[in-house]
């Protein structure tokens, strides 16, 4: 039996995000599948003492050594450079190339330097789209034959807590400059200002765009929880009339597929990954123009037809995705380079 290491580090954060539930549900997934792929694991779930790069670059290759480990998976970019065995990096997106200002200065300088190299020198590049897949030819000269598509998957835990009273809209994520959430907030006072008795729910920790989110508010009820755990998240997604989600650049967008999962429509940005994560379970909207914006909420809360077909066509699409699934693929990119 072969031994793949794995960087768990992000699977076990207080608060997961995103990558976090990626490398949480391909570990578990993996691992429930470990026995019939002959591959055993050997999960880095702390990065121990000293600065994260050392620990990334120059303690976990040793780990290697020691433990002889025949691969190692970073799920999330930041794969050792130097390693006694093949490498696989993980890829969501290039969010920090684009909108570096949603960074610290050290995440972002550490982003920009290390996933070129990684990307470029690991045996095998995953990425969760096509566009991904594409960015990363594009940006990173990254060679084509090497990165393999591999798709995430609802990984929200389905729970049975009430959900908010009163009808509301619900947008999901970091408040930061990329999730476009101030056009959204205009586009929703708009809709109020016209008669929509709907109330805008922002779910995600303020990262910098509350305030002026307020502003832009101008009176209408605009409620901002800051980040919110997966039992509350699950109860906001399942008692929305609709999830809005007008972020500009996405590798994936994990939520939409956690909404349609639970039969709430979804209005998206016409943008980056998002047209081939919800195909045709979505109203798409152009991320740029506020009156676009409100025409999309606006056909979803207005047309039960509409709404109902959305919830079935959601529906259909989560359905095709699964973690059993994304850890097969996973599992095949392995074997092409331990055979």
């Amino acid at each position: 039996m072969q031994t793949v290491a794995f960087d768990a580090r992000d699977a076990c954060a207080p608060r997961l995000r995103g990558w976090g539930r990626y490398a949480r549900e391909l570990l578990r997934a993996l691992r429930a599948r470990a026995a019939a792929d002959a591959l055993s694991y050997r999960a880095f779930e702390h990065g121990g003492r000293g600065p994260e790069l050392w620990w990334e670059q120059v303690t976990l290759p040793r780990a290697l050594r020691r433990e002889r480990a025949q691969l190692v998976h970073s799920p999330n970019c930041f794969l050792p450079l130097r390693r006694p065995c093949p490498g696989v990096v993980s890829v969501l997106d290039l969010a920090f190339e684009l909108f570096g200002d949603d960074f610290s200065a050290p995440t972002r300088l550490k982003y920009r330097t290390l996933t070129p190299r990684a990307a470029r020198s690991a045996e095998r590049v995953i990425a969760i789209s096509q566009f991904t897949r594409a960015d990363l030819i594009e940006r990173y000269g990254v060679e084509p034959s090497k990165i393999r598509v591999v798709p995430l998957a609802p990984a929200l835990p389905l729970g049975s807590a009430e959900s908010p009273d009163g009808a509301y809209v619900l947008a999901v994520g970091d408040l930061r400059r990329k999730k476009n959430l101030g056009r959204l907030v205009q586009a929703y006072a708009e809709l109020r200002a016209e008669g929509l008795g709907h109330r805008l729910v922002l779910a995600g920790a303020d990262a910098g765009e509350g305030p002026a989110l307020r502003r832009a508010a101008a009176g209408a009820p605009v409620e901002l929880l800051g980040y919110v755990g997966d039992e509350r998240l699950d109860a906001l997604i399942r008692g929305a009339d609709l999830l809005v989600h007008p972020s500009l650049y996405e590798g994936f967008g994990l939520v939409l597929v956690e909404a349609m999962a639970r039969g709430c429509p979804v209005a998206a940005s016409r943008a980056t990954a998002l047209p081939e994560t919800a195909g045709d379970a979505a109203a798409y909207f152009d991320p740029l123009d506020v009156a676009d914006i409100a025409r999309a909420i606006r056909s979803v809360l207005e047309d039960p037809a509409r709404r109902s077909e959305l919830v079935r066509l959601g529906r259909a699409r989560a359905a095709e995705l699964s973690w059993e699934r994304t850890a097969a693929a996973t599992a095949a990119v392995y074997q092409e380079l331990l055979a």
